[in-house]
């Protein structure tokens, strides 16, 4: 077995599950919610998620010491830091504090912590953080887009790595050599999803509510509600009529979309069920960081992302390197490339299509310059 993991504010155990599938073993999960502990043991016989109040340090770490995990990972309560809620730091938000605690007293080699984007520039993160490197960690604090991680989901979370005696941004090139090029689509990961479009309901309706398989899903939410009699369609909806074509996803569906196995057992409610897909960090997206930190800590060595390759070997600045990703992926939309292997092609088959010729001849420059460099990244992996 791989490194020993405990699972703090586990959920229904989208965390556990990824590294259990990245190969770690799951010693121990903990969690408040009652429904959440019950969905968790359904999936996870092997070990118990156990109810505890996790703002109790003393009684927690007196616990999880006696599991002596080699890593402590976990997503404390995100509503306060959310861009859906107030963003007024109150008790859940002082969890994360409670995190740092504990994984401060415990001691692990490895920690990781997982929140929404916003949670950085927060007060109690900066206290959480200034304690973690008063311990003695080294953190890798980077903010992953999970469509880029094998997750049909444009969900942006920030996780904070830690790494015990180590330097900071010790895991960066790591995930970064991880990152896909393009998002995936719902449709490229499952192309037998039952709608072609759905309802995702939106925090106000001056933002776009119908979406297509044929692009990232939105970030999946705790709140789910069906398509309104009245809807008045967005000028972004994926359709402007016909909402009979339309449909408002399940919460397996959502799970789904989640990456959550088809085998995944959800023994609570419809509206509960809703909640725990909504809180959960996507299955795939842990995988792929519990595979970063096995290669870390193998000492396997990191292939250059090509971001990283346009930085190293073009000696761009990090900005501009961005904007060649950037671009690149306008033009994946525009030409929804299979593989990045045919450049020349797909420099033909661009100058025919009008989108792209309507364009700024600026943005025509810097589009075809992404493709260019594409091809010469791809020459310099076929020589290496």
């Amino acid at each position: 077995m791989g490194m020993k993991v405990v699972d703090l504010f586990s959920g229904c155990g989208g965390m556990s599950l990824g590294f259990s599938e990245a190969g770690y073993e799951i010693a121990a999960a903990f969690e408040f919610w009652d429904a959440a502990i019950k969905c968790y043991n359904c999936n996870f016989p092997s070990h118990m998620c156990q109810k505890q109040d996790l703002s109790e340090v003393s009684e927690a770490v007196a616990k999880i010491k006696q599991l002596k995990p080699d890593i402590i990972v976990g997503g404390p309560p995100c509503q306060d830091f959310s861009s859906a809620g107030k963003r007024v730091e109150g008790k859940r938000a002082a969890l994360t504090l409670s995190f740092a605690e504990i994984v401060s007293e415990v001691h692990p080699q490895f920690f990781l912590m997982e929140n929404v984007s916003t949670a950085k520039k927060s007060n109690t993160y900066k206290a959480a953080r200034e304690k973690l490197k008063e311990s003695g960690y080294g953190l890798t604090e980077i903010v992953l887009d999970a469509s880029l991680y094998g997750v049909p989901q444009k969900r942006k979370r920030f996780f904070c790595i830690g790494h015990d005696k180590d330097n900071d941004n010790f895991l960066f090139d790591e995930l970064k050599s991880r990152e896909q090029l393009f998002p995936l689509t719902v449709r490229e990961k499952y192309p037998d999803f039952p709608t072609q479009y759905y309802y995702r309901h939106p925090r106000s309706y001056t933002r776009r509510a119908i979406f297509s398989i044929d692009e990232p899903a939105p970030t999946v939410r705790g709140v789910n509600r069906p398509m309104p009699a009245s809807y008045h369609f967005h000028p972004g909806d994926a359709i402007q009529s016909n909402p009979e074509n339309i449909s408002s996803l399940t919460y397996k569906e959502r799970a789904q979309l989640q990456t959550f196995p088809p085998t995944f057992k959800w023994p609570s409610n419809a509206s509960e069920a809703d909640i725990m897909v909504g809180n959960a960090i996507p299955v795939e997206l842990s995988k792929q960081i519990a595979l970063s930190i096995t290669a870390f800590h193998n000492g396997e060595d990191c292939p250059l992302s090509f971001q990283s390759w346009l930085e190293i070997r073009k000696n761009l600045t990090v900005e501009s390197a961005k904007d060649i990703v950037s671009h690149l992926r306008k033009v994946n939309s525009i030409l929804k490339m299979k593989s990045t292997d045919d450049i020349d092609a797909y420099q033909e088959n661009l100058i025919q299509i009008k989108e792209f010729k309507n364009q700024e001849k600026t943005v025509i420059n810097k589009e075809t310059r992404a493709l260019i460099y594409l091809q010469q990244y791809n020459e310099f992996n076929s020589s290496n």
